[in-house]
């Protein structure tokens, strides 16, 4: 197997552990590293926990106190989150990407996600290689997709839909 293809696929599970502490973290109120280790085995993963720590910095997770006083992690720009009463298996959420809304103007296309999302969905469009978009910038809950002078929307809207299934 070369070489490239192993780093592809760290990154990839990387990618899919950072999505789902992100929804672990925005639909369960967790505590401490131990309980989100807990809940992240549950779901397949098995991590240590300078790792976990290292997931949490780069996410700039932060802990909150929620309405009865306890304090839980949360996402940034999401310190008066609302948590989901219904408890859901990590792999059913994220069946949903993220993904709010397409806008374009000229050849520069805006998609609006939910907060925290922008960045890998941003990253599953740019590792697709498509020769019609020249590239992406992600912030938060906001992606600036620069497309080639040539492309057409309709284009672009197909080729997202293959990335993002509820674009």
């Amino acid at each position: 197997m070369p070489r490239f293809w192993n780093k592809y696929a760290i990154m990839k599970k990387k990618t899919s552990r950072l999505d789902t502490i992100k929804m672990l973290v925005s639909s369960q109120e967790i505590g401490s590293q131990e309980e989100l280790l807990n809940a992240l085995w549950k779901e397949g993963f098995n991590l240590t926990q300078a790792t976990l720590s290292r997931d949490l910095k780069q996410l700039k997770v932060a802990k909150a106190t929620n309405s009865s006083g306890k304090y839980v992690y949360v996402l940034p720009n999401d310190i008066m989150y609302h948590r989901q009463t219904s408890e859901k298996k990590v792999g059913k959420m994220m069946m949903h990407s993220g993904f709010i809304s397409l806008t374009f103007s000229k050849n520069l296309a805006v998609i609006r996600t939910r907060p925290g999302y922008a960045s890998s969905i941003a990253y599953d469009i740019d590792n697709e290689n498509y020769p019609g978009i020249l590239g992406t910038i992600a912030g938060d809950d906001t992606i600036l997709l620069i497309m080639a002078e040539d492309e057409t929307r309709t284009s672009i809207r197909s080729f997202l839909k293959r990335v993002i299934p509820d674009a």
